[in-house]
């Protein structure tokens, strides 16, 4: 940044100085392109990384892989508990059927003490029987009843614990599903996946590495397309605006141009440096300001050449 900002600044000076103060251009500076530093978002060892500076990349390409053993086997340990709720559960069926059974045991057997009190009641009223074996027969139907509602009580309750130990047994499941989701993003992320499509740049790194989360692996840039980042002078500020189309040039041999049509993306709302009193026009002409203009690239540019802007085409 400093060392464009440099050259745009002597370059402002060169065409003040230069013969009557008039040259050919209107701005000039060096051509950048949007580079992406891209990191490691998993820490360890680098199995594979073939990435070669030059190489040409596509976006989600994969280029690499870091060891992810740990997370691997944390994922499976997951999900081996989770395998394992499912045998800590119980089925509440066996039990209750052999409730229901004693059940309809104990129902019987109360249907026929019903029948043998109509019986003794009949007997009791022709003296074939004593008052004390009807009242006998009367308190084993009242405690029969009793050991009926007792059973009955005791399927529903059954039914209920059941369900209230499973959905306890299962409420383990959702924090260990989360588990298992980080888990698996990790073990994604130990994948390295180009983000953009372009040219590397520069490599960081090499296969056999130890990576580190945050460690920068390589940079790219997508070079189709340069920005000519420009020094204007504040007399020529009127004359640009943004979407405005320019002419970019770079020299080709001692005395003649490549030529390419761009257009204006960025204009700086501030001056590069200001002096302390501005009183003449003269005087305003000196502030720089920084613009950008986005050229197609058709293979000769290069990151960092030196670029010249025409408004005026007729400067060429």
């Amino acid at each position: 940044m400093k060392y464009n900002m440099i050259l745009g600044l002597a370059a402002v000076i060169w065409m003040t100085a230069c013969g009557n103060g008039k040259p050919d251009y209107d701005a000039s500076g060096n051509f950048e392109a949007d580079e992406v530093i891209v990191s490691a978002q998993q820490t360890g060892v680098l199995l594979d990384f073939s990435v070669q500076e030059g190489n040409k990349l596509t976006a989600g390409q994969n280029v690499g892989q870091i060891d992810v053993t740990i997370p691997t086997l944390q994922r499976e340990q997951v999900l081996a508990s989770i395998n394992a709720l499912k045998d800590k559960t119980h089925d509440p069926i066996p039990q209750t059927e052999l409730v229901k059974r004693q059940l309809l045991v104990q129902e019987a057997q109360l249907e026929q003490q019903y029948r043998e009190r109509k019986r003794t009641e009949n007997l009791v009223k022709s003296d074939a029987a004593t008052q004390k074996q009807l009242d006998d027969i009367n308190a084993l139907i009242e405690q029969q009843e009793r050991q009926l509602a007792v059973t009955r009580q005791q399927i529903k309750l059954n039914d209920s614990n059941t369900s209230t130990q499973n959905r306890t047994i299962l409420s383990e499941k959702a924090p260990l599903e989360k588990s298992l989701a980080q888990y698996a993003e990790q073990i994604h992320k130990g994948q390295i996946i180009n983000p953009i499509s372009g040219v590397v740049l520069t490599r960081y790194a090499l296969k056999g590495e130890m990576a580190a989360t945050g460690k920068a692996l390589y940079k790219i840039a997508n070079i189709d397309t340069l920005y000519l980042k420009a020094y204007i002078t504040g007399d020529k500020l009127p004359a640009i605006k943004l979407g405005q189309t320019v002419q970019a040039r770079i020299d080709q041999g001692e005395k003649n141009y490549k030529t390419y049509t761009g257009d204006i993306t960025w204009i700086s709302d501030k001056s590069e440096f200001t002096p302390k009193t501005i009183q003449t026009k003269n005087e305003r002409a000196n502030l720089v300001y920084a613009i950008k203009v986005r050229v197609k690239n058709n293979g000769y540019l290069k990151i960092g050449m030196y670029g010249e802007m025409l408004i005026n085409t007729d400067k060429k």
